[in-house]
């Protein structure tokens, strides 16, 4: 059976498979605002049964990255109901993700050339953000040196995810996804290594866990919970992320957190894949499944045949889908078809230079559509 492209119930919003199209940071946008050019790829996309957005930056001071659409003021705001607008027209359904990059950015993309904030104060090193570079030139620079939230700051930073969620809801979204993944800000108070914090934010797994959990429960009471959902990476270690003093039981921690709300759904990113995750995160899987009862999403690699292998394992509901969604707009009726895929151009995965359709919307369907 392939149970790949049966639907799924998602907090009573029916699926029509259990295909997700991944977040994807494209850099498109000049202005930081979504457009008829983010509505097309958008919208091309939209057989899968859910799309993520690429991350949106809740606030100036979240963005880590050039021509990255944003979602805190009322413009952007009207620029994504342009988006919604033409996924639903083609009968699909999508959830925004809200990003804070915390020290994964540089002065260069900040308001006054401010300096980025983090639980603490270690710079991310052998890993990049596309910035302004010496020269003046977008590229990859990078990220400067960060400075601890004050403990009075955190709140505001919530405040601006819920206020974020609150615009996505009077754009049309079916729901948002905070992302807490891939070393961003919510991983840097996670991690000992990052956060040496005295305050009631660092210390204990308690104390480190608090910023995400306030955060999803402000915006849960904000915009109601059946449309609140989180991505996390168990033992993630992209962007400079390292193993830290206490790594399993706060996973386990927060396997048990999650496991508390009734969420929309939580989104798992397995590195370096779903199937070559290391041991610890293996184990994860396993206690997650058995402690959360909603809708599991995971990321990771996946092609059609692991795809199918981890839904019929039980282990997870939907499988994301990142880079196959470059070029295969059509990615669910491909793979139901057995058509072949085609192959993405990496030199034209980010950045405006140019065409901004080049590499984005220009890729046919099957079919030369």
């Amino acid at each position: 059976m392939n149970k790949l492209f049966t639907p799924h119930n998602l907090v009573d919003i029916q699926l029509k498979n259990r295909v997700v199209m991944a977040p994807m940071t494209r850099t498109r946008t000049l202005n930081g605002v979504a457009d008829e050019l983010t509505a097309l790829y958008y919208s091309q996309r939209a057989s899968a049964g859910l799309i993520i957005t690429e991350g949106l930056p809740v606030s100036e001071e979240g963005r880590g990255y050039l021509y990255t659409p944003g979602l805190y003021n009322d413009e952007q705001m009207q620029g994504w109901k342009k988006v919604t607008a033409a996924v639903h027209a083609k009968g699909g359904r999508i959830f925004a993700q809200l990003w804070h990059v915390g020290r994964m950015s540089h002065v260069s993309v900040l308001p006054d050339n401010q300096v980025p904030v983090s639980s603490g104060v270690i710079p991310a090193t052998n890993t990049t953000v596309f910035a302004y570079t010496d020269s003046g030139e977008p590229g990859p620079v990078a990220p400067s040196k960060p400075r601890a939230l004050e403990t009075e700051e955190i709140k505001r930073v919530t405040h601006d995810f819920v206020k974020s969620a609150q615009l996505a809801i009077e754009a049309g979204f079916d729901g948002i996804e905070i992302m807490a993944a891939n070393g961003f800000i919510f991983d840097q108070f996670l991690s000992t290594e990052l956060n040496n914090r005295t305050d009631q934010y660092g210390g204990t797994v308690e104390n480190r866990q608090r910023f995400l959990l306030e955060t999803i429960d402000a915006i849960s009471q904000a915009i109601g919970h059946d449309k609140v959902a989180v991505r996390v990476s168990p033992f993630g270690r992209i962007y400079d992320l390292a193993p830290y003093e206490g790594e399993v039981d706060t996973w386990a921690n927060i396997a048990s957190a999650l496991g508390k709300r009734k969420l929309a759904y939580v989104h798992l990113y397995y590195q370096p894949t779903y199937e070559t995750a290391p041991l610890e995160a293996q184990n994860f899987k396993t206690l997650f499944r058995e402690t959360f009862s909603g809708t599991i999403i995971a990321a990771g690699g996946f092609n059609q045949q692991s795809a199918e292998a981890a839904l019929e394992k039980g282990e997870v509901d939907l499988i994301a889908f990142g880079v196959p969604y470059i070029a295969n707009p059509d990615l669910v009726e491909r793979m139901q078809n057995k058509w072949p895929l085609a192959e993405s151009d990496r030199t034209t995965y980010y950045g405006v230079s140019g065409s901004p359709a080049k590499g984005y919307t220009d890729y046919p369907d099957y079919n030369g559509k």
